[in-house]
């Protein structure tokens, strides 16, 4: 069953933002257009860092639902250490 009009907003923490905002990364639209809503424990890869799915809230603005994905702090692709 295909998903109509469902949003997916992905929540990231206010470090995360930050380092987004400050390397001009654009979040793709990796759930758009899918018929399976993301799980928790699902990992997305954004800007070569990793990202997983750790909660999972759906609100409903009174025009059509919006899964709310809050996901972990992100991790660099080598054993770099941010922060």
């Amino acid at each position: 069953m295909p998903q109509q009009d469902l949003r997916i907003v992905l929540s990231f923490s206010a470090e995360d933002q930050a380092w987004l905002r400050l390397s001009s990364i654009a979040v793709p639209k990796f759930f758009e257009g899918h018929a399976v809503a993301p799980a928790s424990g699902d990992a997305l890869r954004i800007g070569g860092r990793q990202f997983i799915v750790q909660a999972r809230i759906w609100e409903h603005d009174g025009m059509a639902p919006t899964l709310r994905l809050l996901l972990s702090s992100g991790h660099a692709e080598s054993d770099t250490v941010f922060g």
